[in-house]
């Protein structure tokens, strides 16, 4: 298969993580795998993740037994070879046809700090706006090195897209502060109302009515039905 022959259907099946190191090596840099886990924490990690080094070395392997990169060992004197990688023009071909013809797959939100509000019922309201004020200082931290590294990628004009994505990234974080702290705001209102429901229940724990989540079920599919109706019919 040549490079130019290369278009979306006729990829590998290959994991998000492959495309993403493959597309760092579309910069055309000779770069090691120690170095290409430095360049993830310093951007992918603010809106994708940052891979561990084991899976950066296992990405590049999978990589060069598709013939989309290559590497050599290079050894100084004196000095512990390292080996170095580079995209082959076939890998050029096939990250340019990935990007540009596959389905894009919608975000995947795993919220660790989310998942403990949801269950707050087991917790308490103090314990819950401790859990957010940690997150927020998270956030915090994150926003300014993600301000910071998007001042500095300002000075490579092959990094003009990755800037603006991390410019992004700053207003993602910005706007994850300000939604942490409007939930510590509805906590004791959703305390309030647990409150309520507690009084005069012997196990001091309101439990749902058995089988009442298949009344709801019903009903958000008949108003998504009828959302989705409304949308085709405002289109058509």
């Amino acid at each position: 298969m040549t490079a130019e022959s290369i278009s979306g259907s006729e990829l590998p099946t290959l994991p998000p993580t492959s495309w993403a190191v493959l597309g760092m090596l579309s910069y055309e840099e000779e770069i090691s795998g120690y170095d290409l886990k430095k360049w993830c924490d310093w951007s992918l990690r603010y809106f994708y993740w940052s891979p561990s080094y084991s899976q950066i070395y296992s990405e590049l392997k999978k990589l060069e037994q598709h013939g989309y990169a290559t590497s050599r060992v290079q050894r100084d004197e004196g000095v512990r070879g390292r080996r170095l990688y580079k995209i082959t023009e076939t890998g050029r071909a096939a990250v340019i046809a990935w990007t540009n013809e596959t389905p894009v797959d919608p975000p995947v939100l795993k919220h660790h700090v989310m998942l403990r509000i949801a269950y707050g019922h087991l917790s308490s309201p103090d314990r819950l706006k401790e859990i957010l004020r940690e997150h927020i200082a998270y956030v915090d931290k994150l926003e300014r090195r993600a301000a910071i590294d998007a001042g500095a990628a300002k000075s490579e004009p092959g990094w003009a897209y990755s800037q603006i994505v991390l410019q992004w990234s700053e207003r993602y974080y910005a706007a994850e502060r300000e939604l942490a702290q409007q939930l510590i705001d509805d906590i004791d209102a959703a305390d309030a109302v647990l409150q309520q429901a507690r009084r005069g229940d012997e196990a001091g724990y309101p439990k749902p009515v058995p089988g009442h989540w298949r009344d709801v079920e019903r009903w958000v599919q008949a108003e998504e039905a009828e959302s989705d109706g409304a949308s085709d019919s405002s289109s058509s």
